[in-house]
């Protein structure tokens, strides 16, 4: 049956995945009495190994390769050392991640360290939720490292002692307009007039709110004041005119967030020094 497969595989070209997760792997030999078992990741690694072996015996090299495990030192460990004996695409997960808030967290940690680290080729975050709440975190990840980003990146500061405004509502309104657009553009949402311009120099525009009025700023530059009641407003018409401009078009109008019925995003522009010959595949 596997010949029959990597046969109608290679007609179709068509990649085969060698998938290990932790809870699968096969039982281990009998050990000596002071024998001590090999460790997780080790495991895996061998199991993945032997099943490559087994397809380039057929002639088969469109191979990618997952290692995936709940915990999170067992994946990375995993992964860096794959990603030291095979020339492979390698597709990052943390299996069975839990619930949205934990799930992203776990998820973030293990794949983040990887992509952070030259390794990985495609991503998929596993949460127990609606399969639609992935993405999101998934594209969060990408664009916490600089690798791709899709849709806004919001700004908002922790609030402290100088704040003088309702500031979570209003950085959750902003944050809700400028997903729907789905373009990629930076907004920062800033407590104060202090310190706001300058901590936030990085965003494409920002928002310093003070006592009945605040700045709208480009780049670290205010470029207006507007009273308090226009703060949303004056922010969504200021990042219109940034989107035209970064697009070259005109201000794009609200469509909802991009779907994607795939949660698996392929990495574009990574570096993977960490595997000697490979290239960054796009």
């Amino acid at each position: 049956k596997v010949r029959q497969v990597v046969r109608a595989a290679k007609e179709r070209g068509i990649p085969i995945r060698v998938g290990v997760n932790e809870g699968s792997l096969p039982p281990l030999p009998s050990l000596a009495e002071d024998e001590l078992p090999p460790p997780k990741p080790q495991r895996m690694v061998d199991a993945a190994l032997w099943e490559i072996g087994i397809l380039q015996e057929m002639g088969f090299e469109d191979i990618k390769i997952s290692l995936k495990a709940f915990d999170v030192p067992t994946m990375v460990t995993a992964y860096r050392e794959i990603a030291k004996r095979v020339p492979y695409p390698l597709h990052l997960g943390v299996t069975e991640a839990g619930t949205p808030g934990a799930g992203s967290v776990r998820s973030a940690v293990g794949i983040g360290i990887l992509l952070a680290q030259g390794i990985g080729d495609t991503i998929r975050v596993s949460l127990a939720a609606d399969p639609a709440e992935e993405l999101p975190v998934a594209w969060s990840i990408l664009a916490s490292l600089n690798i791709r980003q899709r849709g806004a990146i919001i700004l908002a500061c922790p609030t402290c002692g100088r704040i003088e405004v309702d500031l979570i509502p209003l950085a959750n309104q902003v944050e809700a307009h400028f997903q729907k657009l789905g373009k990629p553009i930076t907004v920062a949402v800033m407590g104060c007039v202090v310190n706001g311009p300058g901590e936030a120099r990085d965003a494409d525009i920002g928002l310093a709110a003070g006592k009945a009025k605040g700045a709208i700023f480009r780049k670290g530059q205010v470029v207006r004041t507007v009273p308090e009641e226009q703060f949303l407003s004056a922010l969504i018409e200021e990042g219109q005119r940034v989107i035209a401009e970064k697009l070259g078009g005109a201000p794009p109008a609200a469509t909802g967030p991009a779907d994607d019925p795939d949660a698996v995003i392929p990495m574009t522009a990574v570096e993977r020094s960490a595997r000697p010959g490979r290239v960054a595949r796009r």
